[in-house]
């Protein structure tokens, strides 16, 4: 910290009491100054010399024949800061610094110490020191700026905050390769090689109050973006971090911070992270009833869902607090309609046509995020069904059917999600299970996926089945087979196919007692599996695959019973 002594006399300055302070000399006082409750004892020469409004008082005073006291109760800075200018009077040593910087030349302003008195004289001291040390200084520029906040007007007159803004914003806009001074480190960000990093401001600059910071942000803004807009966007973060938006804190502190992080949000899509505009969407819903308009959370709502590929499973995890008060209760509807307004702007950059849309081979951009936004949801079901005891069936089926449509590579993620929640809500009915169960494509899992999902007993016997039937189909890889890729429903059989099947599995291995024998009748089951799913497939005469709610035609069930006969009989005879 850079400072600066002022004067060579001893100081002589002592205490009588805690609001008595005087000059300890051989010459008797004949002035007194009462500066709120403390009362100097001092000499007429060594003030008059130095201050015009000294000379004024005092003029004053005599005139009105009074006892030689005069009142200055509004002196800014107060005690300390008319002691500092009284010290300079008497050529006592005075020490400046930063922190004492602002009072001393508001006092000074006050008591008008102006070269047009004495050549030399205080305020044109501490300006030198402003000018020379203290305006250079990163550190010192900042804790000046924070002082100047109890001196206003004062402050604003003799234009330091000014000063001490333009100072930091210059600061902040140098190349990172010419900062030479001394600053707070991001600890997450230091570089081994002793590069400085282009956000190494950010910290110090977080210990502002609100109305300073948001000053010098737009300072820093007003310098024609020689800042990029992503170091300002981490900066706000990193601010907001430091400044927890909490509804049980003041209500019109914590509105005014919200609405000044909002009003200082760059406008370029890639300055803010996801996950940061979500914390604000957060706190603008708990602050909508304390003056936060409605408008300011549908547009941070449309601005997020136009990145939303940028968020992760945890972003969306948003917690609000119950109405009780005892249990964690998460926001789901949020996440619901951010999801929405994802899918409003896909559709209209696919209405556009062009210039936001780049064609990489096949695959547009869009198309890109919505794989990842796919993923993103998929990933963020299996998570709140695991946490949120109050996530209804409902709701998981509309969330998923949103991004149903989007490209995937697997299905494994959907997998997931349906197995968790199936997991955590053992309750539900058998006709929500198979609800469910139709947002997956059999056909997308992955070889891992389906090793677990075939001994999944949460699963309908239905839903293994054709997993196992894709299985095989799979592993023969017959040029008559679906197409991997392609979208839409899975199923291939029937409730009733499922149970016929399963049957006839029960009553074969049942009735074989030998190995060979039962290897045998495991070949013959799994061949009738596959037999009956393409004879249905068959049947709906066309490739696709056919609806799950479809019912069998009486002459599907005979057949299958007529093809359980004969190794019924067999087995009958073999016993």
């Amino acid at each position: 910290m850079k400072f600066m002594k002022l004067g060579t006399k001893p100081d002589s300055f002592q205490s009588d009491e805690d609001c008595i302070r005087y000059v300890a000399s051989d010459l008797a006082t004949d002035i007194v100054v009462n500066v709120g409750d403390v009362k100097f004892y001092l000499h007429k020469f060594p003030l008059l010399s130095k201050s015009d409004r000294l000379q004024k008082l005092i003029a004053a005073t005599i005139d009105e024949q009074s006892d030689n006291e005069i009142n200055i109760p509004d002196i800014p800075g107060g005690p300390p800061a008319f002691e500092i200018c009284a010290k300079f009077c008497y050529g006592m040593t005075v020490t400046l610094n930063a922190y004492n910087v602002v009072a001393a030349r508001c006092a000074a302003e006050y008591l008008e110490m102006y070269e047009s008195i004495e050549s030399g004289n205080l305020v044109y001291k501490i300006e030198v020191f402003l000018k020379t040390s203290v305006l250079r200084s990163w550190k010192d520029s900042i804790i000046v700026l924070q002082t100047t906040r109890t001196f206003h007007p004062w402050s604003e007159d003799v234009k330091i905050d000014v000063r001490c803004l333009e100072s930091i914003a210059l600061k902040a806009a140098v190349e990172p390769a010419r900062v030479d001074w001394s600053y707070t480190y991001n600890r997450r960000k230091v570089h081994n090689n002793g590069v400085v990093s282009r956000d190494w401001w950010v910290e110090d600059l977080a210990e502002l109050s609100i109305d300073l910071y948001k000053r010098v942000i737009s300072t820093i803004r007003s310098k024609g973006g020689v800042v990029a807009p992503e170091v300002i966007g981490e900066a706000l973060e990193v601010y907001a971090a430091k400044r927890r938006i909490q509804t049980d804190d003041d209500v019109d502190e914590q509105r005014f911070l919200f609405e000044t992080l909002i009003s200082l949000l760059p406008s370029e899509k890639q300055s803010v992270s996801c996950g940061f505009l979500i914390k604000l969407l957060i706190s603008s819903v708990s602050l909508l009833g304390c003056g936060v308009e409605e408008d300011v959370r549908r547009k941070l709502s449309r601005r997020i869902g136009k990145k939303l590929e940028e968020a992760n499973v945890d972003d969306l995890l948003l917690i609000r607090a119950s109405s009780e008060g005892c249990e964690t209760v998460y926001d789901i509807d949020i996440v619901d309609n951010l999801i929405d307004e994802f899918i409003t702007y896909t559709q209209k950059r696919h209405e556009l046509d062009c210039s936001d849309i780049i064609n990489q081979g096949n695959v547009s951009v869009s198309d890109s995020s919505k794989a990842v936004v796919a993923k993103l949801i998929d990933g963020y079901l299996a998570e709140i069904s695991r946490v949120e005891v109050n996530f209804s069936t409902s709701k998981f089926i509309a969330i998923a059917e949103k991004v149903s449509c989007f490209p995937r590579s697997s299905h494994d993620g959907v997998y997931r999600a349906i197995d968790m929640f199936l997991k955590q809500h053992p309750e539900i009915t058998k006709s929500e299970k198979k609800t469910i169960c139709r947002l997956m494509d059999c056909r997308k899992l992955s070889p891992e996926a389906c090793a677990h999902a075939v001994q999944n007993e949460r699963l309908p016997l239905r839903v293994v089945v054709q997993i196992l039937f894709f299985e095989q189909v799979r592993a023969t890889a017959k040029p008559s087979l679906p197409p991997s890729g392609s979208h839409g429903s899975s199923r291939t059989t029937t409730e009733e196919e499922c149970d016929s099947v399963t049957a006839t599995t029960e009553e074969t291995t049942r009735d074989k007692t030998s190995s060979s024998e039962k290897t045998k009748a495991k070949g013959v089951v799994m061949s009738r599996i596959f037999s009956k799913l393409w004879t249905g497939k068959d049947r709906d005469g066309v490739g696709d695959v056919s609806s799950s709610d479809t019912s069998e035609s009486p002459g599907s069930a005979t057949t299958v019973d007529d093809k359980s006969t004969p190794s019924t009989r067999r087995s009958r005879s073999s016993s």
